[in-house]
């Protein structure tokens, strides 16, 4: 399923590729593309978490997400797309709401990068903390809703971030904490639109996605050119 693929990169980095174990956790609007752009670009060993069921307001979104899969966890619908999509892919699902009580019972350290797509800030910060304090490489996605155009998206370090409410958040409970914030984040430039209730399109959280495999695709080549 990968020719196309060795036209764009050699069968090392792909064979590296395949090697990484990813958690990755929230398979919402971003979380959804970032797991499917995985499959499709050779990850063979994904670990999944989120406790969150289909809804009709995921539809516009969220490619997991269909008329007839409402109701349904989305950790189970996306693990059964992931392996339609590639069989070979060894998917381990946690269909928990992952929080300070349960963290140590679920995560390890025997992951090779973090994917950070999750919506709760406690959560959020949980992951970075022991990712810094394990040496592990991490991506965190900032704000995507309340914005309407994926070209203002770009990866930079959470310390260069601004106008991004859920950032500064961020920031701030990683400051009292004495923690770096000179992580991988990726956020919008775009200023947020005004609404009472958060809105979103497909647009922004799946070109968040794609681009957070395009990180760790680039991250795993400069570490096989090195």
């Amino acid at each position: 399923m990968f020719d196309r693929t060795l036209k764009l990169i050699d069968q090392n980095l792909l064979k590296k590729i395949g090697l990484q174990k990813v958690l990755l956790v929230g398979i919402g609007g971003v979380g959804s593309f970032v797991l499917e752009s995985l499959i499709r670009s050779g990850f063979l060993d994904i670990t999944l978490i989120d406790s969150d069921s289909i809804e009709k307001s995921n539809l516009n979104r969220q490619i997991i997400s269909t008329k007839t899969n409402l109701g349904k966890l989305k950790i189970e619908e996306a693990k059964k797309r992931g392996l339609s999509i590639n069989p070979q892919v060894q998917i381990k699902t946690f269909p928990i709401f992952l929080e300070k009580d349960n963290f140590n019972l679920i995560i390890d350290q025997q992951y090779d990068y973090i994917i950070d797509a999750c919506d709760t800030i406690t959560t959020k910060i949980l992951l970075i903390e022991y990712a810094l304090k394990n040496n592990i490489k991490i991506i965190s996605c900032m704000g995507t809703a309340n914005r309407l155009d994926p070209r203002k998206l770009e990866i930079t370090r959470l310390d260069k971030t601004q106008n991004d409410p859920l950032a500064k958040s961020v920031r701030h409970l990683l400051k009292k904490r004495n923690l770096s914030l000179k992580i991988p984040v990726i956020w919008s430039q775009e200023i947020p639109i005004k609404n009472k209730e958060l809105g979103s399109m497909i647009m922004v959280p799946a070109t968040a996605g794609i681009l957070i495999t395009y990180y760790l695709i680039n991250e795993i080549k400069k570490a096989t050119t090195t």
